[in-house]
Parts: structure tokens; sequence; C-alpha cells
């Protein structure tokens, strides 16, 4: 008896509808009537919609269905279709390609839209909004240097980042970086120290042994109570 193992047959076009859908659509070339060929090709288009009917309600659903057709049949299926029959160039015509940006970062904790602002910032007319955002973006600095380099930054070091990002347009002194409240985002580690834990344990305990004796006390008064 010879067996029949799937690595000896013909690959799959569209793997999801199954052998038996491909074989349906196989033998539809085989027909020789055209009229009994369209007749068995809108058959085979029912059964298809059959196995996935949640998609029914989806937009352009039986035109999917006929352009799954003629790939399945490798485009050499010749049936009446109601809608344009698709050609292999246009399914296998290459994506166009994509204008990916290549610039390069001198600060990258501190992200690419910071230096972006700090050098419109440089073209402002108005001080103040200019000093406030400023301020602000100098705070936002402070916190990406502390999460990247793990340790408090030194404020001559912001100053000297916001000049050399901003091409000296974007000027902010020491004392005015001094008086800026620091929001500093502490990492703790995911897992607790060892004694911490231990403590937190003891802690735990404690209040357990503490509930279960009031519980206790609280069931030998009632007993005294009613003895007496």
């Amino acid at each position: 008896m010879k067996k029949n193992y799937n690595y000896t047959r013909r690959k799959l076009y569209l793997p999801e509808y199954g052998r038996h859908i491909q074989e349906m659509i196989d033998s539809l070339s085989l027909i020789e009537d055209r009229r009994e060929r369209n007749r068995q090709a809108r058959a085979v288009i029912a059964v298809m919609g059959n196995l996935f009917p949640l998609l029914r309600d989806t937009a352009d659903y039986t035109h999917k269905l006929w352009d799954h057709m003629f790939i399945m049949s490798d485009f050499q299926l010749d049936v009446d279709s109601p809608y344009p029959r698709p050609s292999r160039q246009e399914l296998t015509a290459p994506p166009h390609r994509m204008p990916y940006a290549q610039s390069r970062l001198s600060h990258k904790h501190y992200g690419k839209y910071v230096g972006q602002m700090l050098r419109k910032l440089g073209e402002a007319n108005n001080p103040g909004a200019v000093a406030r955002t400023v301020g602000n973006l100098a705070c936002y600095m402070r916190a990406k240097s502390y999460e990247y380099n793990q340790e408090h930054p030194n404020n001559e070091i912001i100053i000297k980042d916001i000049r050399q990002m901003s091409a000296g347009a974007v000027q902010i002194d020491e004392t005015a970086l001094n008086n800026l409240r620091s929001d500093y985002k502490q990492h703790f580690s995911a897992r607790p120290q060892k004694g911490g834990q231990q403590r937190q344990q003891q802690r735990m305990q404690r209040g357990r042994n503490q509930q279960h004796g009031s519980r206790n006390f609280q069931k030998n008064g009632q007993r005294r109570n009613s003895q007496k």
C-alpha cells in the first residue's frame, strides 16, 4: 500500500483553506464546459466563505475570496469573475523603499526631541517663555541623566549640554538651575534585600501572633463568664 504523506504532496499556496479546497480549485481547470466551470467556481467560493463566517461583515469580503481562488490556481484558472482578475506582477511587486532618517545623536540619553526643542528656542523672541521652557527641559535632562548614569548630574554638565545642543543660542546660568526643583526618579531593585525581607516577615509574624493572642483572650473570657 502506497502511503501519501504531506511532504510528498504539492505545496499549498494558501494553507489556511486546506488541501481539500486546493483540490477542488485544481479540478475546476479540468472542466471543459465554461458555463459549468463558472457554476462550479461560484460553488467553491461559497464553500470558502463558509470556512470563515466571521469575516463576512468585512469590506470586499467576496472580492478577497475570488482573488484567493485565482492565487490558489496559480493564476491559470479561466472563469468569469465579477471583479478584476489579479495578476502575478501586482501581488509579487516589491514594496517601496521607505526613507529612514539617518541622524546621529550627540546626546542619546536625552533623546532626539530635546535637541530639536533647544534649537527652536534659540529662534524664539519671547524671553520669558524661553526661560520657562529651558527650565523645564533642564529638569527633564537632569532626570534622564540620572536614569542613564545612575548618579546625580552636575549642573555644569547640564549647562554645557544645553549650550552645545542649541549651538550657543540658548543660555542658562547656574544660579537659575540651582533654584529649579530636582525630580530624580529613584529606581529600586525589583528584588528586596535579604535583611529587609526578613524584617518584613518578622513584622507580619508578630502581627499574626498578636491577632491570635487577642482571639484566645476573648474566647477564654467568654468561657469564664459562662461558668460564672
